[in-house]
């Protein structure tokens, strides 16, 4: 081969890698903006292999999903999966013809409605189901076809969503305020989609050990902003469930005020305990449900006319 061949194949070869790489690129490049990960080579590839799964599995997910409002995901992370392990929410929602899913951390993913996992998640951008990550899934575009989180949560009907407690650590007004705007922001989102049902849900509040007086008012002020009508009025298939509420100390002069109760609480940890799951599981399963009836009848009658 002479001189002159062998530059030219090199060069060809040159060419065609950089082009590879281009590729490459801005397939990372797609990837971030469509999901909202980073653009490590690993995360890539995962979430390659998530959203294929997630597109192959997309009829299954979407068979239930005609209008009745009994396709429901709730999107949590382990006080969720404590709320329907311990509190009988699936069996529940199962025994009155209700698809219950629901999607916890990333690696644990999406379980379907027997409880039986996937093997994929919808992609939450850095795992983040705090105020600012659930404002950031809110703000992703929608797409037809499970590519990133909130078109994944879009293929369900009823679609209910929480912080986890350290959410309820709010150390000053501003922050407050800041949560307020974040949620005024998601709900603009939920407007523009009224086939949909939307539960809000106040995050649960703090064992004493980990929060003060301040933080925990305000965390108190924040539940009960999102069931106000300055939330919630004209916004019909918007519904906040005070989980909040349900958990908190009520007694203004109790030391623990609008902290987790006493007999919700083991030790310093602020997860709820079983007996906490097993009296607010069953009311939040019949909230989701009756929410779902309610707008049922509000949508039918307005998809009819």
């Amino acid at each position: 081969m002479s001189t002159t061949k062998r530059r030219f194949g090199c060069k060809a070869c040159l060419a065609t890698l950089a082009l590879v790489a281009i590729v490459f690129v801005l397939a990372l490049v797609a990837m971030r903006l469509i999901t909202g990960h980073g653009l490590g080579i690993s995360t890539f590839l995962r979430s390659i292999a998530d959203r294929a799964q997630a597109v192959l599995d997309r009829d299954y997910v979407t068979s239930t999903s005609q209008g009745e409002f009994t396709n429901v995901i709730f999107l949590h992370h382990s006080t969720g999966q404590n709320l329907i392990n311990q509190g009988g929410v699936r069996e529940r929602f199962t025994a009155a013809g209700y698809d219950f899913w629901d999607h916890d951390y990333n690696p644990t993913g999406l379980r379907d409605p027997a409880g039986g996992y996937t093997g994929y998640n919808y992609n939450i951008p850095d795992d983040n189901t705090d105020p600012d990550g659930l404002a950031h899934i809110f703000g992703q575009r929608v797409y037809g076809l499970p590519v990133n989180a909130l078109s994944g949560l879009l293929q369900h009907e009823v679609i209910a969503f929480k912080s986890c407690f350290p959410a309820s650590q709010i150390t000053s007004d501003g922050q407050l305020a800041q949560y307020k705007a974040w949620y005024l922001g998601m709900r603009d989102v939920m407007d523009q989609h009224p086939d949909k049902v939307f539960i809000v849900m106040s995050p649960p509040p703090l064992n004493p050990a980990s929060t003060d007086a301040g933080a925990a008012a305000r965390a108190r002020a924040f539940a009960e902003w999102l069931q106000s009508d300055e939330y919630l009025s004209g916004h019909p298939n918007v519904f906040a469930f005070d989980f909040f509420g349900h958990l908190a100390e009520e007694d203004p002069t109790a030391p623990d005020y609008n902290m987790l109760r006493v007999a919700y609480r083991d030790g310093e940890d602020s997860h709820p305990n079983q007996l906490a799951n097993e009296t607010v599981g069953p009311l939040f399963a019949d909230f989701v449900m009756e929410a779902a009836e309610e707008y049922k009848a509000v949508y039918g009658g307005q998809s009819g006319s």
